[in-house]
């Protein structure tokens, strides 16, 4: 018995592999399989299972599968291996041999193989071990984020095995076989910088001088057009060495630790004089991580003259990074380092060029007198002087690039580092200023800045407490070390209660201040420095019950078009303080939006907001089914935005719902909460062809909601649509009993309210749960009923869809030829062109499958054949599989088969 993560998840046995089933019970063996003999939490397997909120019966849902798997692992008699699948109380352990794991012999053979002397034994190892690999790690696997995660990690794993094979085909001699391995990996992972290096210096060696240099070229264009990043040290190195045309000794079967990327060129590596100009402020205490950031500095600072550009959010740890950065580098600028706070975000005002001028030439020997008088003078001099030296120049806290180009020197020696909250765009126009950008702490960092300030004992003690006090700080440093600053002064307060206190948003800012700083006096500066209109509509995404904001979104907040918000919304972004999360669309850092939820919107920014989402959510519905009546009317207070965006077809719609779903669901909770519940329940329901679309995400909670709105709104047309609706959730997800309750009340209430239309669905929902408890002939009934509601009210596609269920609960009940009067009667009923070809599917299938059960078996063919083509044509993945499968029943032809498998695979894809 072998178990793959390395490659399709599977269990190999000597009778063939066992099967499976589907990807979420695949992904709950690799869980178990990546901690074998280790408690795996159910509480763990459900975010390995859902990526996003998991349905009610998640945890029955693993019980099932776990249930299967022990039957399959029975069937192989796992137990003669050591196999077994234990429960232990809210977990589940998979006790096995680690040696059945393919995973684990990966491993062990690549650490036998760094342990040999012999480089052809070592060759013998990494091709045994790199041979356990069928394809991508954990494939057939559900792609939650932790699985990812550990596909990822596994892929590393293997590329660094590919690595140290080469390097022993190096040490064997063998520099062709190395470059033949390398190159390999290398075309399929074109980014990984230590590959293309590797194979470069093989071809090197191999005497292929020339490949090597066009591989260089080919990832240097690669790595500028994809990440807009220069080539790092190690593939530099290798270029030169194959310019040279140098030979190199065979590398050890470990990569070596590249030396620091040079600051300049001919930086000494001699300590500076002790006479040497020095304003740095001093190196920041408690400094840690940032070794992606410092890095990038590193590289953005090599060359001639640069300017780099370090970007980030207020409070994000800057000017400690470049502080840091310039006090590890200070020996590769003999000629002196100069500093200057340009205050460009600060109530004291901003220095004049001539000002910081005066203290740099001061600084670099200039005597009082012989400093010009006019500022650009004074550059004038400055650049002078500057052009024979090796100066770093400091220039924080840049509000514009106009403060900064009379400040830069004149040597092409130099390096200058300006620090900003804006992204300043106008120096990289005109000075190609290397932008550096700085974003928040990861979760490790962040913690680690709190051991530094508070001792690593105190945060060890509270790990758990810790994170989450990162969390709740946003990762910014500002902030973290005010909260560190906060615990320190209080050692008795725990940073659990740290924690506690700063859930609430409420208080969260204030205590996030001490004494003149703070996150709230740093964001009051940059808004205080926004255009008055700009500022404007910053204070009204505060008022956005969601996280997320398009123009149009931003523009209904502020009461203005979307042309003006996008501006606006640009000028956010220049500024940090809200981020571009994808074109056309911004979200804001949560101690931002806690900012700017504080400031003065006015009162009616909510409902506009809300009234916006009705709009468009509407239009979408209208795009994803075309045809259909619309949910609703708007309420009677509407307030009509000035624009919404326009949805082309059904796949820009239910793209917009899946994007949007989130922040859909916190506009109804914000509804609710205001008590806005004519607003509430018409988010919900407008977003029923999501609901139709992915029917098991979990959806009853949202339609509860909607429904205790309708009911307060007094509105029984919307109650029983939203009952309907509810009711099917609710079948669909097996909980039928619950179900018939709200189904049953739905037809009476929209009769009452003289809604034939929303009768006649309710009625058709109905005979889905009827149908389900055993009741064909009663869910029949409701169908006709439902088809005759339609008719009346001039509905052919609620009629067709009536019909075309009572045809299922015919076909059902055996009742072949009045299926397919049923099936034939609702194909010759006119219906909109463009919401017909599902429709048109469905019932042609039926039809078939009815001709099939009276015997007729060539006709049933042709018209399942028919239903499954039209399907295929027109994307209509569940009907191509639905006719497929009952071809499958009367045919064993391979290529249906095929085609079956395809289009599931497809449907699994999209749900």
């Amino acid at each position: 018995m072998e178990f793959r993560l390395l490659g399709a998840v599977t269990v190999a046995t000597e009778t063939g592999e066992l099967p499976l089933g589907p990807a979420k019970r695949r992904s709950l063996l690799a869980a178990l399989l990546l901690r074998p003999n280790c408690p795996v939490p159910v509480d763990r397997l459900t975010d390995t299972l859902w990526e996003h909120e998991p349905p009610p019966r998640a945890r029955s849902v693993i019980q099932g599968h776990v249930s299967r798997l022990r039957v399959l692992l029975a069937s192989a008699d796992a137990g003669m291996y050591g196999v077994e699948l234990v429960t232990q109380g809210t977990a589940y352990v998979l006790r096995m041999p680690e040696t059945l794991l393919d995973a684990h012999r990966f491993e062990e053979l690549v650490a036998l193989a760094r342990g040999q002397r012999a480089p052809a034994d070592a060759v013998a190892m990494y091709q045994e071990a790199l041979s356990l690999w069928q394809g991508p790690a954990l494939s057939g696997a559900h792609p939650s984020p932790p699985l990812q995660a550990a596909a990822h990690a596994l892929e590393e794993l293997r590329l660094a095995s590919v690595e140290l094979l080469a390097a022993a085909y190096g040490r064997l001699g063998d520099h062709a076989r190395a470059a033949a391995v390398l190159r390999v990996e290398a075309g399929a992972h074109p980014l990984r910088e230590s590959l293309s290096a590797a194979l470069m210096r093989a071809l090197q060696r191999a005497g292929r001088r020339s490949e090597a240099l066009d591989w260089f070229h080919r990832t240097r264009r690669l790595l500028a057009d994809e990440l807009g990043v220069d080539p790092g040290r190690e593939l530099a190195d290798a270029y030169a060495v194959a310019l040279r045309g140098e030979g190199e000794e065979a590398a050890e079967d470990t990569a070596p630790v590249p030396p620091p990327v040079p600051v300049a060129p001919g930086a000494p590596s001699a300590p500076a004089p002790t006479d040497t100009v020095d304003l740095l402020p001093r190196a920041p205490r408690g400094f840690h991580g940032r070794a992606a950031e410092l890095t990038a500095l590193s590289r953005a600072a090599a060359g001639e003259a640069p300017v780099c550009l370090v970007t980030g959010p207020a409070g994000v740890g800057k000017t400690a990074l470049v502080v840091h950065w310039a006090h590890r580098n200070r020996s590769g600028f003999p000629g002196g380092l100069l500093y200057a706070d340009l205050r460009g975000f600060s109530d004291t005002g901003e220095p004049t060029h001539l000002e910081v001028l005066r203290e740099f030439l001061l600084a670099m020997g200039v005597a009082p007198r012989r400093i010009p008088e006019s500022a650009s003078g004074a550059s004038a001099l400055f650049r002078s002087l500057s052009a024979g030296r090796q100066l770093l120049v400091v220039l924080d806290n840049a509000r514009g690039s106009e403060q900064v180009r009379e400040l830069l020197p004149g040597g092409a020696r130099c390096v200058t580092v300006v620090t900003s909250r804006y992204r300043l765009r106008g120096l990289i126009a005109s000075d190609a200023a290397r932008p550096v950008p700085v974003d928040v702490l990861e979760p490790e960092d962040s913690t680690a800045l709190l051991a530094a300030v508070l001792g690593k004992e105190r945060v060890l003690a509270e790990a758990v407490a810790a994170r989450r006090l990162a969390e709740l700080c946003g990762g910014l440093p500002l902030a973290l070390r005010v909260a560190a600053a906060r615990l320190a002064d209080q050692p008795d307060w725990s940073l659990s209660a740290m924690s506690t206190e700063l859930s609430d948003e409420s208080r969260r800012l204030s205590l996030l201040d001490v004494e003149d700083t703070g996150v709230r006096a740093a964001l009051r500066l940059t808004v205080r420095r926004l255009p008055d209109d700009v500022a404007r509509h910053f204070a009204h995404l505060g008022r956005h019950p969601g996280t997320h904001v398009d123009r149009y979104t931003a523009a209904a907040l502020a009461g203005t078009d979307p042309d003006t918000a996008e501006a606006a919304m640009d000028k956010l972004t220049a500024a940090h303080l809200v981020t571009r999360a994808a074109p056309g669309r911004w979200t804001l850092h949560d101690l931002v939006r806690l900012y700017a939820r504080g400031l003065d919107a006015g009162p009616d920014a909510l409902v506009r907001v809300l009234d916006h989402t009705v709009a468009t959510a509407l239009a979408a519905a209208g795009a994803a089914e075309p045809g259909d009546e619309s949910c609703f009317a708007p309420p009677p207070d509407f307030r009509r935005p000035r624009a919404i965006r326009d949805f082309a077809d059904r796949d820009q719609a239910m793209a917009w719902y899946a994007a949007e779903r989130d922040d859909l669901t916190l506009a109804a909770a914000a509804a609710h909460a205001a008590g806005l519940h004519s607003r509430t329940w018409r988010i919900v329901l407008a977003m029923w062809p999501q609901v139709v679309w992915r029917v098991l995400d979990g959806w009853a909670p949202l339609l509860r909601t909607a429904l205790e709105a309708a009911r307060a709104d007094t509105d029984a047309r919307a109650e029983s649509r939203v009952l309907a609706l509810l009711g099917w959730v609710l079948t669909e997800e097996g909980r039928t009993d619950e179900a018939l309750v709200h189904l049953e009340a739905a037809p009476a209430l929209a009769a009452r309210a003289g809604d034939p239309r929303g009768e006649a669905t309710a009625l058709i929902n109905l005979s889905l749960a009827q149908a389900a408890l055993g009741s064909p002939q009663e869910a029949a009934e409701g169908c006709t009923q439902a088809a005759r509601l339609a008719r009346g009210a001039g509905d052919a596609h609620t009629e067709r869809l009536a019909l075309y269920h009572l045809s299922r609960h015919q076909l059902a009940a055996k009742l072949w030829q009045p299926a397919l009067d049923t099936s034939t009667a609702a194909l010759a009923i006119d219906s909109p062109a463009d919401s017909s070809a599902a429709s048109r599917v469905l019932l042609l299938t039926a039809a078939g499958e009815a001709l099939l059960g009276m015997g007729d078996e060539a006709e049933g063919i042709r018209r399942l054949e028919r239903a499954a083509r039209e399907a295929e044509n027109s994307g209509y993945d569940e009907g191509a599989v639905r006719a497929l499968g009952a071809l499958l029943r009367v045919s064993a032809d391979v290529g249906l088969r095929a085609r079956y498998d395809t289009a599931m695979v497809r449907l699994l894809a999209g749900t």
